[in-house]
């Protein structure tokens, strides 16, 4: 099946997030969205057939999860990246985030230090602060053009402020970059030898692009298993996270036995049957919907990157490794934090994140969503031309 991309979906008035929450997040409802990061592409029409099955039996009690939603979890992750899962080293959790608050909140305490590295996906920040936990951030640097991990200042904060956790975003998120299995395996050590536990957020995992290949965190070395609680699900990849459905994989037996117990007494992982509906459909049936998606999107980054290099030199797009979500390096347009904002909402008519909410490095940049139809991704790009001149 051919599916069409190009297809322009009103998503106005739907409760979108994206669309319908705009004035309360820029204060105007008449801009084009390019932030939060789901798709303007319609779902493959397995999960969508999957889900008015389900719902037309009519009957919605109590539900549980069948085998045949936990091996489609297994055979996806073991087909697309070699990641081997065993039934019980798995669990459900209700979005990744809260998975991440979930570990926070059973493995430290109050005052207890989380590492994190910005400019990142801001509730890495938001959640540990919000439950009285310290973040400290191990800041990404520039080599060559392309984001790295600064190992030894890494080791530094080990060494001297003792974190109980880290949060890893694998693939990072907006930097977009696949991590090098030997950068995560020194993580592993650093992680092993300080004991630290490293929760790894790989939900952008299967939106590796251009050639580049998401390496798991747990399966670079025996310490990452050790140390790692790998937090993963469909939702970006397919364009469901309305359906709130994610995964929790837990390879050390001790962290295992204590946070599933836990999350287990309190409920935590139950699921719901749209969920676990959709997500087997997904991994069954939703690998030749996800590489024309990918391919959109990828011809849709270099869109950007070409209108950039010829109309507006002053802005560099940072080539994603992974996700549908393009970094943009203002800072040749010389604006403090609020011109820069002024411009992209008030005179361009454009909602993305501004980079300022990802640490405080992330200055002079801004989050592009690419995964919309081409006519309205280069209509915004025209829209922000036209503001610059």
């Amino acid at each position: 099946m051919i599916y069409n991309f190009d297809k322009i979906v009103e998503r106005h008035g739907t409760d979108s997030l994206k669309f319908d929450d705009l004035l309360s997040r820029y204060g105007r409802t008449d801009l084009t969205p390019l932030w939060v990061a789901d798709m303007d592409f319609e779902v493959c029409q397995e999960i969508t057939a999957a889900l008015k099955q389900r719902l037309d039996h009519r009957i919605y009690g109590y539900s549980c999860a069948d085998e045949g939603y936990w091996q489609s979890i297994i055979d996806w992750e073991r087909n697309m990246h070699g990641f081997e899962i065993d039934r019980s080293e798995l669990t459900y959790i209700p979005g990744v985030v809260k998975g991440i608050g979930f570990a926070i909140n059973h493995f430290t305490r109050q005052g207890d230090k989380v590492v994190i590295q910005e400019p990142v996906y801001h509730p890495f920040r938001i959640v540990p602060e919000g439950n009285g936990r310290q973040v400290i951030s191990n800041d990404l640097i520039l080599k060559d053009g392309r984001h790295d991990m600064d190992l030894e200042g890494l080791e530094a904060i080990f060494k001297d402020e003792k974190p109980r956790m880290m949060i890893l975003c694998n693939p990072h998120n907006p930097m977009g970059v696949t991590w090098a299995p030997e950068t995560l395996r020194q993580v592993a050590r650093l992680a092993k030898q300080y004991g630290v536990i490293v929760v790894s957020d790989e939900i952008h995992g299967d939106l590796a692009l251009f050639g580049h290949k998401h390496h798991p965190f747990a399966t670079v070395s025996d310490e990452a298993a050790e140390v790692s609680i790998t937090l993963g699900a469909p939702s970006k990849t397919f364009n469901i996270p309305g359906i709130v459905s994610s995964w929790c994989v837990v390879k050390n037996p001790a962290l295992r036995q204590s946070f599933y117990g836990w999350l287990e007494a309190n409920e935590f992982n139950d699921t719901n049957f749209l969920s676990t509906v959709a997500t087997e459909a997904a991994y069954k049936c939703g690998s030749e919907w996800l590489d024309q998606a990918k391919a959109y999107i990828e011809r849709n980054i270099i869109a950007v990157e070409e209108f950039c290099a010829a109309e507006l030199p002053q802005i560099k797009p940072m080539r994603p490794e992974a996700s549908f979500l393009v970094w943009l390096d203002c800072s040749e347009l010389n604006l403090d934090h609020a011109g820069l904002i002024d411009l992209f909402v008030n005179k361009a008519g454009l909602a993305l994140n501004d980079g300022e909410m990802f640490g405080m490095n992330g200055a002079c940049h801004m989050r592009l969503n690419v995964a919309t139809p081409r006519k309205v991704l280069m209509g915004a790009m025209h829209k922000l031309k036209a503001a610059i001149l």
